[in-house]
């Protein structure tokens, strides 16, 4: 496997989990009252998907074919979710949960890409910054967890 194949399959996972996020917090948006909170997942949404461009972007740049499209995983992760609010008695702790488990989850995967040693110092810095938003995102919903 060539060096940019590497770092474009490395890549590529995140660009799958970005995806799912967008289309899960959009989801999580259309599965709450509170206005609050209704724009708070948009506003991460509309941050995902600009993570989907960047990462997109690089894979381009290392001459390497992107993703279209989301994972199975994200997608029954996101049809769990929707069920779960359904039965919930108070969707909106529930799916703060969920979310929140997402976002760790996230984050998780960026440490440990970020592990590897590939990465031209361009790609490592965007994928800091992206890290960096997710764990904000994260502090963000512990609070809106604490007020529920």
């Amino acid at each position: 496997m060539k060096y940019t194949e590497k770092v474009s399959n490395k890549l590529n996972e995140l660009l799958e989990k970005n995806y799912d996020a967008e289309k899960g917090y959009l989801n999580s948006a259309e599965n709450v009252e509170s206005p609050k909170l209704k724009m708070f997942f948009k506003n991460r949404a509309s941050e995902r998907s600009m993570f989907a461009k960047e990462i997109r972007t690089e894979i381009l740049s290392y001459g390497q074919i992107p993703e279209d499209d989301g994972s199975f995983k994200g997608l029954m992760h996101r049809n769990w979710m929707t069920l779960k609010s359904l039965f919930s008695s108070n969707d909106e702790e529930a799916i703060l949960e969920e979310v929140l488990r997402g976002e760790k989850a996230s984050l998780e995967e960026y440490t440990e890409i970020l592990k590897e040693d590939s990465f031209a110092p361009s790609t490592r810095k965007m994928l800091e910054n992206q890290k960096q938003q997710i764990q904000s995102a994260i502090n963000s919903l512990m609070v809106e967890e604490e007020l529920a």
